[in-house]
């Protein structure tokens, strides 16, 4: 490394400013989470404590919507942080996650100081002369200056603390996983032209995963973890609460019963938390004085996202809001074949409570399965549309034939 990128290795390195305790205690997180419109439950409270004061990443798994990636942005405004956010995506590379050199930049500069330039090689004799007597200059170059930061390099360079939230790194191919171990480990990261850089604040780090795919055992040792499931009735129905959806406090404690059945159901994609907010806001906007199967039907794609969710939602509405309904058989959602556990079977013309319906919390765990999805589920790297053979008999197959004869 030459004299220079030592030099300027020095200027990104660690300023070791002393270390503010961002809580004094588990109540102090609890307490300031939910000022900031975080409840959080004692676990929780207790890990996001420790995390202070250990200085560890925290790495949520759970769910989409349980307020994972909500907690790191509590957490920033509670602490006084700026939030620096990594949105992990397949394909993603070093140079979108931690830092790329700005080539027109530094073309820019060559263009600039040409004549400078024509002076440092103009009394060379040979063109390997003038070569070295460039390549002597690199370091100017390959420099802090024309370092473009990206948010893992900001996290270590901000002249003020921040909490850095690496959302999704489930998504992110193993390599990222790699690139993040250093930093996760030591707050540090190495650029081979410049040297070592190191955190001028130590960063509050949250990764969150929806466990679409197991995560390497090296970066989970890094980390301080947690699995966030949905909260109970009576916190979810405090987190309404504290939204000020403009929802009485009876309708809004039937919404999140009415909430927790459906997340019971066989649904490809559960209620979220955040999604309930929704929910509940849209029916105060409506004026809802009850809650009616029917009201509850004309806005449940606030909170179901899939046709055949909405389908198997829709039938089972009445049962959630009066268990004592009397439902059409039509609706009632049976005469179609599911699975309860380890068996399936139709109901036709039953009428029986799902008593021993799935736990909804398998069956979560069963759709988060790693590996359930294929190689094409987020497009591979270099994969190609998938072609169809026409059938013989379609419309395609004789138009094709036509044009050939």
């Amino acid at each position: 490394m030459s004299e220079l990128a030592c030099s300027d290795a020095a200027v990104l390195d660690a300023v070791d400013a002393p270390t503010t305790p961002d809580f004094a205690d588990v109540q102090d997180a609890r307490t300031r989470l939910a000022e900031g419109g975080y409840l959080a439950d004692d676990r929780l409270a207790t890990t996001v404590f420790l995390q202070s004061r250990l200085g560890k990443p925290l790495l949520l798994e759970g769910p989409a919507g349980v307020g994972k990636t909500q907690l790191a942005a509590s957490l920033a405004e509670v602490t006084g942080r700026r939030l620096l956010r990594l949105q992990c995506y397949e394909g993603q590379d070093e140079s979108k996650a931690l830092y790329e050199w700005d080539y027109g930049k530094q073309l820019l500069y060559t263009q600039i100081l040409r004549e400078k330039i024509g002076q440092v090689v103009e009394d060379t004799a040979t063109l390997e002369e003038a070569v070295d007597r460039i390549a002597a200059q690199d370091s100017v170059f390959f420099s802090s200056r024309f370092l473009a930061h990206r948010p893992l390099l900001e996290a270590l360079v901000s002249e003020e603390p921040v909490v850095l939230l690496v959302d999704e790194i489930d998504r992110a191919d193993e390599a990222l996983e790699a690139v993040l171990l250093e930093l996760l480990a030591e707050f540090q990261i190495s650029i081979p032209e410049i040297g070592t850089v190191t955190a001028n604040h130590q960063p509050l780090v949250i990764l969150t995963s929806n466990n679409t795919r197991d995560l390497s055992a090296a970066l989970k040792r890094r980390c301080l973890h947690l699995f966030l499931e949905y909260p109970d009735a009576q916190r979810e129905l405090d987190i309404i609460r504290s939204k000020d959806t403009g929802l009485p406090d009876a309708l809004a404690a039937q919404l999140v019963e009415v909430v927790r059945g459906l997340r019971e159901l066989d649904l490809r994609k559960s209620p979220s938390i955040s999604e309930t907010i929704d929910w509940a806001r849209t029916l105060s906007v409506l004026g809802a004085s009850e809650l009616t199967a029917q009201l509850l039907s004309d806005t449940l794609n606030v909170v179901v996202k899939y046709e055949r969710d909405l389908a198997t939602a829709g039938r089972s509405l009445p049962r959630l809001v009066d268990p004592n309904a009397d439902v059409p058989d039509h609706l009632h959602g049976h005469g179609h074949g599911h699975s309860h556990g380890n068996h399936s079977h139709s109901h036709v013309g039953e009428d029986h409570a799902h008593d021993d319906g799935p736990d909804g919390a398998a069956v979560r765990r069963s759709k988060d399965e790693p590996g359930r999805h294929d190689d094409n589920y987020y497009g591979a790297p270099g994969s190609t549309l998938r072609t169809r053979t026409p059938d013989p008999s379609s419309s395609t197959a004789r138009s094709a034939r036509k044009r050939k004869l």
